[in-house]
């Protein structure tokens, strides 16, 4: 059982959001997507995303770790289907697509899916995990060593993804699945709040004595006290 909480902000450049969130109680179901593409096309494929996750949420928890790893699968199956078959019938649209996460927690554990550059982190016994992996050209030039996080942070081509909902019909999903313990603290978020302030930042306010909205706020007046060049959405769960 997980108490969340979630919030979005336009950030301080855009006149509008292309980032969406939902937060699903009674399925246990955590999501986040960050939209892209000309125009409202962003907006609307993260809104399709979204939509894709509470139509298919299935409104209880899941019972076992099966039942959630393919209540994820179909979520991202379906998203992706919907937003090309949109992106078809509607050619401004063309090119648009999302990076996305979703969580879904079961009375022992959780499965993650995830796609993009957007990211989940774990707070643990005072320790920040990311458990996700960004597929995105500044993430592959880190692992080859060729550029550090910090270089990342300003690079010309950071905002280029290698993987996006909605662009391709076959959809490379990664899914990461373990067990959770009380007191696990879950941040999902796009890559406005992640550009803006590096992970120790991130540490430091999901470790401080507050409540979830507060630490989601703080999270949000930091990346825009560091530029709020972009959206930046934040959802937190915390395990019961």
């Amino acid at each position: 059982m997980t108490v969340s909480f979630g919030q979005s902000d336009p950030g301080l450049r855009r006149s509008n959001n292309e980032d969406a969130f939902i937060i699903i109680s009674e399925a246990d179901l955590l999501a986040v997507a960050d939209g892209m593409g000309g125009a409202a096309a962003g907006e609307v494929a993260s809104r399709i995303f979204i939509e894709s996750a509470s139509a298919l949420s299935g409104g209880a928890k899941c019972q076992s770790e099966q039942e959630a790893l393919v209540r994820v699968q179909d979520i991202f199956r379906s998203a992706n289907e919907k937003i090309i078959n949109h992106a078809r019938q509607n050619p401004q649209c063309r090119g648009m697509g999302c990076t996305a996460e979703v969580i879904v927690f079961t009375s022992q554990g959780y499965v993650l899916g995830h796609v993009g550059d957007s990211r989940t982190y774990l707070l643990r016994a005072g320790q920040l995990k990311r458990l996700t992996h960004d597929h995105s050209v500044v993430q592959e030039q880190i692992d080859q060593g060729l550029i550090t996080p910090e270089d990342a942070r300003k690079h010309p081509l950071k905002s280029v993804i290698l993987r996006a909902v909605g662009v391709n019909e076959q959809l490379a999903l990664d899914l990461i699945r373990d067990k959770t313990v009380p007191g696990d603290l879950f941040l999902l978020c796009s890559d406005g709040l992640t550009d803006m302030i590096d992970d120790s930042f991130i540490k430091d306010i999901l470790s401080r004595p507050l409540t979830l909205s507060q630490k989601g706020t703080q999270l949000i007046e930091a990346a825009k006290s560091a530029g709020g060049y972009d959206n930046v959405t934040v959802v937190l769960g915390e395990v019961k």
